[in-house]
């Protein structure tokens, strides 16, 4: 079963996190942690190996591709030895460039065709999408930036907003993703911190939050207006189809 969660943002998601660790199906799964958007920071490693290997209990690992420059197939085999990879937040394009430099994208891939699980948070979200709104044009010129639509992996349909409810030096993301969609067309799908999306096989998904009042989106072009739908939270899943619909 293929299985994908994007996380919005945002600390304390220990909800959504035990959600992920759920969906392995093992105990003690082992989270594989790809820090590549973040510069494989030192800070992020370590309260990574904190969070999920002392307090949740997991074996953890790290992929650093920026510090030590690793193989095609030592990638590979840490992709696909993990139970569930965890994709950190940070500059998506410079993340998904040296994915594909480094052949990521395409571990990932067959990650998810082999029932890996697959999450992570804002640039951890955005990858799995067809591409997603980014702020990574402020990593290079934090005077003078816009958001872009980044490209990801392709994995789930549309193009994904993360920290929805949430800005960047004060330019907020929720009006700039809504003009975004308005000049690009597509299909929105926003999720706002301590929020996320679960997706099974494609077919199915569901919103599950950490947070009650925390919310995810359907963004899109009606009559030439757009349309900004909260998502409901259901226990149950929902088919996937449901998801893209223009009501």
């Amino acid at each position: 079963m293929k299985k994908v969660v994007a996380i919005g943002g945002g600390r304390g998601t220990k909800a959504i996190d035990r959600e992920i660790i759920r969906l392995a199906r093992t105990n003690r799964p082992k989270v594989l942690l790809i820090p590549t958007a973040s510069s494989d920071d030192e800070g992020y490693c370590e309260h990574f190996h904190e969070y999920f290997g002392r307090q949740l209990r997991c074996k953890t690992d790290v992929l650093l591709l920026i510090r030590e420059k690793p193989t095609r197939t030592a990638i590979r085999k840490k992709i696909l030895s993990a139970d569930i990879v965890y994709v950190s937040g940070g500059n998506t394009l410079k993340m998904m460039r040296l994915w594909r430099r480094f052949g990521v994208d395409r571990a990932l891939q067959n990650a998810y065709k082999r029932g890996i699980v697959l999450c992570g948070m804002s640039a951890g979200s955005i990858c799995w999408f067809n591409s997603g709104h980014s702020d990574s044009m402020s990593f290079h010129n934090p005077n003078g930036w816009k958001y872009i639509n980044v490209r990801g992996l392709g994995l789930i349909k549309g193009v994904h907003c993360p920290h929805y409810n949430g800005a960047t030096a004060g330019v907020p993301r929720r009006r700039d993703f809504q003009e975004m969609i308005a000049r690009i067309g597509g299909f929105g799908i926003a999720i706002e911190d301590h929020c996320a999306i679960e997706f099974l096989d494609g077919k199915h998904y569901r919103v599950i939050a950490s947070n009650p009042r925390a919310g995810a989106y359907r963004v899109y072009r009606k009559n030439g207006e757009i349309v900004s739908e909260r998502i409901g939270q259901k226990l149950t899943w929902s088919p996937t189809a449901e998801l893209y619909k223009r009501y």
